[in-house]
């Protein structure tokens, strides 16, 4: 009975952890969308920005339940600080997009202006980690549980790590029309590599774990070189 008490007050915590980040990335959402809407527009086209971070918010919810059930975890603070020791592994990925950028000059808009970047990354860092990561993780989980009984979940697992790691990067590589061949595989490379790492990440930690990881990225190669990038190139 003891047993069952303390891992339901583990699992409350978790869904606490999951609402407490929602309502932050809600709420700059809200202030973001107050001051304009044009920060969203490249990545939502006409989409209301609030309306769709809630519905990620509430799909978010659902879909890691399922995983819960599984096995995952959503927060746990020891496996946070275990996870943070990726973060040495994962400074790489930033420097290699800074390099390719020196190189070739992304686009201007590539960055939000500071500081209201300090507001939009973690912001699109919750939608991408719904969208790109939780929400198919789970429909190919699901789909190769069912249809393939025989094989262990652990084997699945990692099939359904490498299939999702392409999915980000192949979609950033189609914006990346105009560019040398080598910029697109070394962009490729670069994200496929960072995505199976925040996936793993998700996989030994929790997915706040793997969403702070995105952070990282972001606070490096968004905010940080995004800021000088601005200034130095244009």
């Amino acid at each position: 009975m003891l047993k069952v008490s303390k891992s339901s007050v583990q699992i409350k915590n978790q869904y606490r952890a999951y609402l407490f980040l929602v309502v932050i990335v809600v709420g700059m959402t809200l202030i973001l969308s107050r001051a304009a809407d044009s920060y969203f527009n490249r990545f939502l086209d006409e989409m209301n920005p609030l309306a769709v971070l809630i519905l990620s918010g509430f799909l978010g919810f659902l879909f890691l339940s399922f995983l819960l059930s599984q096995g995952f975890s959503i927060y746990k603070p020891a496996n946070f600080i275990k996870a943070f020791r990726y973060a040495g592994w994962v400074i790489i990925f930033p420097l290699v997009a800074i390099l390719v950028d020196c190189i070739i000059f992304f686009p201007k808009d590539t960055n939000i202006l500071f500081p209201t970047s300090l507001l939009f990354y973690p912001v699109m860092a919750f939608l991408v980690e719904i969208i790109f990561h939780i929400m198919p993780f789970v429909i190919l989980y699901y789909f190769f549980t069912t249809l393939f009984k025989t094989v262990s979940k652990h084997k699945i697992i990692w099939i359904c790590i490498l299939v999702i790691a392409i999915l980000e990067p192949t979609f950033q590589v189609l914006f990346m029309k105009t560019d040398p061949i080598w910029a697109k595989i070394l962009v490729w490379l670069n994200l496929f590599l960072f995505n199976a790492t925040q996936l793993v990440v998700f996989k030994k930690f929790d997915f706040v774990s793997m969403y702070a990881l995105r952070i990282f990225y972001y606070l490096i190669w968004h905010i940080i070189w995004g800021y000088f990038r601005l200034e130095l190139f244009f």
